[in-house]
């Protein structure tokens, strides 16, 4: 039996993440900041045109940057690195379609207020018992890797009180990825409507936040937040393991507002959880 001198030798490898910081996230292409450098208008147009998906755009010369769009393909950090710098923060999942745009709008940190309260008044019923029904609704298949990760021994949803279930009919929380193939808009409804309340649907990558690079078409919606009511989006193309248990723990009101703010799965704060 050589798995008992590996156990032995390697220890324990699951990760301690939420309560303790990780650093297996900096090895993750997390997310895409923008460092507010300047730029000049004939550059960040040149930027805005090499964006397979159109997440770059201009606002009175300065470059906004879409997460829920952004695919990771480094174009812009290639022709900008200055004002396009990759981060290994997964902890960017909103409550918010509008605050996926990064540099964040002042403007709607109160809606995003009101809707983290009305989730968290929602899901209180919920406690530490999550069961969570995945639906794939038209993915190319890198998303489903990340979500399967979530249950090997390193990531171990089930320390959390995190479980995946088969039927929606014992699902807290409906998982979706994909781009909202118009195939799957109607099962995508079946499925909320054999779920108990209260349920919470999470948009899991670019794909099923906007389309990626599919977009709204004769085969997609561009997403499924354009048929159904997203409570949590998780950025990513794919999104990685920690930014889906950030996302799904958002969902569930298991983050508080520190840690919810914070860089806590990349190793660059240690804090002590409970």
């Amino acid at each position: 039996m050589p798995w008992i001198p590996r156990g032995l030798r390697n220890g324990v490898v699951t990760s301690r993440y939420p309560h303790r910081a990780d650093d297996y996230g900096r090895g993750f292409r997390g997310s895409l900041d923008v460092t507010g450098a300047s730029i000049s208008s004939e550059e960040l147009r040149l930027v805005v045109d090499a964006c397979p998906t159109r997440a770059i755009s201009m606002i009175e010369d300065t470059p906004m940057l879409d997460r829920g769009a952004c695919i990771l393909c480094g174009r812009c950090v290639e022709m900008l690195p200055t004002v396009f710098q990759f981060s290994h923060n997964v902890e960017t999942s909103s409550e918010s379609r509008q605050s996926l745009v990064v540099p964040h709008v002042r403007e709607n940190d109160d809606t995003l207020a009101v809707l983290r309260s009305e989730l968290a008044s929602r899901v209180k019923i919920l406690r530490r018992s999550i069961h969570v029904r995945h639906l794939d609704a038209g993915s190319d298949g890198s998303d489903e890797w990340e979500v399967a990760a979530l249950t090997n021994p390193i990531y171990d949803v089930q320390r959390l009180g995190i479980s995946f279930t088969a039927s929606p009919r014992h699902a807290d929380v409906l998982l979706v990825t994909g781009v909202g193939a118009v195939g799957m808009i109607k099962p995508l409804q079946r499925t909320l409507d054999v779920m108990p309340h209260p349920k919470v649907v999470i948009a899991a990558g670019v794909d099923a936040i906007s389309g990626g690079v599919v977009g709204d078409g004769y085969a997609s919606r561009g997403g499924v937040s354009s048929s159904t009511k997203i409570d949590v989006f998780v950025p990513g193309s794919p999104p990685t393991p920690f930014g889906l248990l950030h996302g799904i723990l958002m969902a569930a009101n298991l983050l508080t507002p520190r840690r919810s703010d914070s860089s806590i799965a990349n190793g660059t704060r240690r804090e002590e959880g409970p």
